[in-house]
């Protein structure tokens, strides 16, 4: 089932030009670390639909429910926002 749903997937990032590669990841230093440099490479490069800060939590779970069918992450940040001085 997992292949069958992984080679449609791959089959439509290959008409839109993007390549693409399932894989499963477990917590782990030295996998983090690729990760990590294939970021900083420009080689990984995700797409985010929205940031919400922390104290929006609520917000950002009820637009997850939605159903949206847009492209990106939903993003909670923990950063604090830059004050406005």
């Amino acid at each position: 089932m997992l292949n069958a749903l992984s080679r449609r997937i791959r089959k439509k990032a290959a008409s839109l030009g993007v390549r693409y590669q399932f894989f499963f990841m477990r917590a782990d230093g030295a996998r983090l670390g690729t990760l990590g440099a294939l970021y900083d490479d420009g080689v990984l490069r995700p797409v985010v639909d929205r940031i919400f800060p922390f104290d929006r939590m609520l917000e950002a779970m009820a637009y997850v429910e939605q159903g949206r069918t847009g492209a990106g992450k939903v993003v909670v940040s923990m950063m604090p926002r830059p004050s406005s001085t």
